[in-house]
């Protein structure tokens, strides 16, 4: 840990590049988006992507540029860290190829307005934490997830559904073991 510490900002960016890399790699490559939402069907992702905000959080509030970076970096990947199921259920496969269409369709104004809510509600929630306001950070948390499934749910009817109960668990623990560690 002492080595991270000293070696904050320059590990940060690492994380930082490796993250971008990613992303690039995710929108430009289309075997790869394949085969990265191919193995996002296995809903062991979506109750464990939630979870890496609890990091994000406590590295946030010990103002650490590299656990913050290497946590998103973590975070962007886990969707593919799972094999794909042999079984996928009709929901989260709807759902899933909604978000693949979102995310490959065109892009205008009011589609890069609301994708900007990702990085800037991180944002807002590092920031929380960072002035160690526990109160704050805890609606960011909550902000975030109501936002997801109200996106989900809007924007996909009833396949968003399927995004219901891992945000939800998600959130529950993340408040229980925020709040309690804070406190």
């Amino acid at each position: 840990m002492k080595v991270l510490k000293r070696n904050d900002k320059q590990t940060a960016l690492v994380f930082a590049v490796l993250t971008g890399l990613f992303l690039i790699l995710a929108f430009t490559n289309e075997a790869f988006f394949t085969w990265a939402f191919e193995r996002h069907q296995n809903q062991l992702s979506w109750y464990i992507r939630p979870l890496f905000l609890i990091p994000f959080c406590f590295a946030a509030f010990k103002r650490s540029w590299s656990g913050i970076s290497i946590t998103v970096f973590l975070l962007l990947t886990s969707m593919f860290w799972f094999p794909k199921p042999a079984l996928v259920s009709e929901q989260v496969q709807q759902f899933l190829e909604l978000e693949m269409e979102y995310l490959t369709g065109a892009w205008n104004v009011g589609k890069i307005a609301l994708s900007a809510l990702v990085p800037l509600s991180l944002i807002a929630l590092a920031a929380a934490f960072w002035k160690r306001s526990l109160k704050l950070g805890l609606s960011v948390l909550v902000f975030i997830a109501i936002a997801k499934m109200a996106w989900s749910v809007l924007y996909a009817g009833e396949a968003g559904t399927s995004i219901l109960v891992p945000a939800i668990v998600g959130l529950f623990i993340g408040i229980v073991v925020i709040y309690f560690r804070f406190r």
